[in-house]
């Protein structure tokens, strides 16, 4: 059946807003989690926040047109694997969070659009021309700036955002692959499953901070024991809990209604929310050297994602 023209206008644009509004809401997770991360252990932050994903989750999904009946899926192993890379790419993000300021994180992390370049000619064997080339060895550089040699924690934090970016890129390739038979609700309850499982194990395994007392911010975060939150604190968990299911919500969905090519960009908006909340919350302004390496790795991501549009229209005026 032939859509309207209309409709097809109508779709792209609230995929668009989709995007802007998950990414905003995305950046507020981003401040609560390093807000959090100087008291708690990240296992303690990642369950109370999947928890309260979790029932947000719920709420929505019984409220919704066909209501729990969407979670029911005959692709568990896939969703497995999706859980697995997103739990990685999460965890490797919040450990850089702690150690690094907020706008440089999220520039890092704004990688993960070369980083599909890569996986393509990998595993899906694309074609990828000289231009493209360029964009990514220019992110790349990016990249290294950030890393800032001989700066030895922020060195460390920033190969866990490398790491996250790779994984983020993997989770979005999923997604892209299990769109067709699963809705966006099912993507993410079991991405909080995943979350509650691994977060429950590691409290078991270092809960009481048998491993703690690491100099450096990242372990520190990693290994410190539970402690019960005061009352002060709770808005913080109650907005990382929030921010993540609905912004995680609408990301999907926002892939889900239109190409990745198109929808990506706009997740850029995350990046002067990061630099607003640094400053506000945290009195950080990103310095020259964080200039340079978010210009670069911004720029990059960006005309890749361009150029992969023009690609696909290309193909599409050739077919």
């Amino acid at each position: 059946m032939s859509v309207s023209p209309e409709a097809a206008r109508k779709t792209v644009l609230t995929g668009i807003l989709l995007a802007l509004g998950g990414s905003v809401a995305l950046s507020v997770n981003d401040v609560a989690i390093k807000f959090l991360s100087g008291d708690y252990p990240l296992h303690q932050v990642i369950l109370i926040r999947a928890l309260i994903g979790f029932a947000s989750l719920a709420v929505i999904i019984h409220f919704s047109g066909t209501g729990f009946a969407q979670l029911v899926t005959r692709r568990p192993w896939d969703h497995l694997l999706r859980v697995c890379i997103v739990v990685v790419s999460n965890a490797s993000y919040f450990l850089a969070l702690a150690a690094m300021p907020l706008a440089d994180a999220v520039a890092v992390a704004y990688v993960s659009p070369l980083f599909v370049t890569l996986l393509s000619v990998l595993l899906l064997r694309e074609t990828v021309g000289p231009r493209r080339w360029a964009a990514v060895c220019v992110g790349m550089l990016g990249v290294i700036v950030m890393l800032r040699p001989g700066a030895g924690m922020i060195q460390t934090a920033a190969l866990f955002v490398v790491l996250s970016a790779l994984c983020y890129a993997l989770s979005h390739m999923m997604t892209r692959r299990m769109r067709d038979t699963e809705s966006a609700f099912a993507l993410n309850f079991y991405v909080q499953i995943g979350f509650v499982v691994v977060s429950i194990t590691m409290g078991v395994v270092a809960g009481d901070g048998r491993y703690a007392g690491s100099p450096d911010a990242s372990l520190a975060f990693l290994f410190r024991p539970w402690v019960w939150p005061p009352m002060h604190d709770w808005p913080a968990f109650l907005a990382t809990g929030l921010s993540v299911s609905i912004g995680g919500l609408m990301i999907s969905q926002a892939y889900r209604l239109c190409e990745a090519g198109l929808i990506a960009p706009f997740e850029y908006a995350g990046m002067p929310m990061a630099i607003f909340w640094g400053v506000m919350v945290f009195g950080t302004w990103p310095d020259t050297t964080a200039w340079a390496g978010i210009a670069l790795i911004c720029g990059a991501g960006l005309y890749t994602l361009w150029r992969e549009t023009a690609r696909r229209k290309e193909r599409r005026h050739e077919a």
